[in-house]
């Protein structure tokens, strides 16, 4: 997984509430078990029209937000149901941090396994940061997971709270097999302690 430090980019508006994975990544994407190629995808009853063509209005077919790499957005984003093809798609699409007020539980948890950093701040800080994400070419925003801050485009800071176990594997790049072979060693010397006392539930 890669790790997640610091992000310096484009940051896209998207004011909406109850953003679902249905409306994430629809059902008809959901045949593969890859994580790759669900960019194409996300958000795709928003992005295209009955036509398949790109709807104009939507925030992620403008320019500079087709380059987003944070999406700023409403209360109880990923709510609906678990599947894991959200995550997928927002990160095939670029997105590597959404900044929300809530996030539905497996969402949230879902993100932190494969190198998404959700930030939840209170409806204030996102309507400052919703304010920010508006400007156009001069929507950059910086996202610090080490010292836990955003910065705005007009050097404004904000603090945010994460748990020091998901911040420690964003930082290090670890999902659930990255942080088993942390413990790599332990496993090889249980397993050679095994053979030694118990060797006939070794096959020869």
């Amino acid at each position: 997984m890669e790790k997640f430090t610091t992000i310096t980019g484009i940051a896209a508006p998207l004011p909406m509430v109850n953003i679902d994975t249905d409306m994430i990544i629809p059902k008809q994407y959901l045949k593969t078990i890859k994580r790759s190629g669900l960019g194409k995808g996300a958000f795709h009853d928003m992005r295209y029209d009955e036509n398949g063509d790109p709807r104009p209005d939507f925030v992620l077919n403008k320019e500079p937000y087709t380059k987003a790499q944070i999406l700023v957005t409403g209360a109880n984003f990923g709510c609906g149901s678990s599947r894991e093809h959200a995550p997928w798609a927002i990160l095939d699409l670029g997105i590597r941090c959404v900044i929300a007020p809530s996030f539905a539980d497996i969402f949230y948890s879902n993100c932190f396994k494969n190198g998404i950093l959700p930030i939840v701040v209170p409806q204030d800080i996102i309507d400052k940061l919703l304010d920010d994400a508006g400007r156009g070419a001069n929507a950059i925003i910086t996202v610090d997971l080490e010292n836990q801050e955003i910065s705005g485009p007009d050097g404004g800071r904000v603090h945010f709270e994460i748990d020091p176990f998901r911040k420690h594997c964003l930082l290090n790049g670890l999902d659930d097999i990255g942080i088993t072979l942390e413990h790599a060693g332990d496993i090889d010397s249980y397993e050679n302690r095994q053979k030694t006392d118990q060797p006939w539930m070794v096959r020869g």
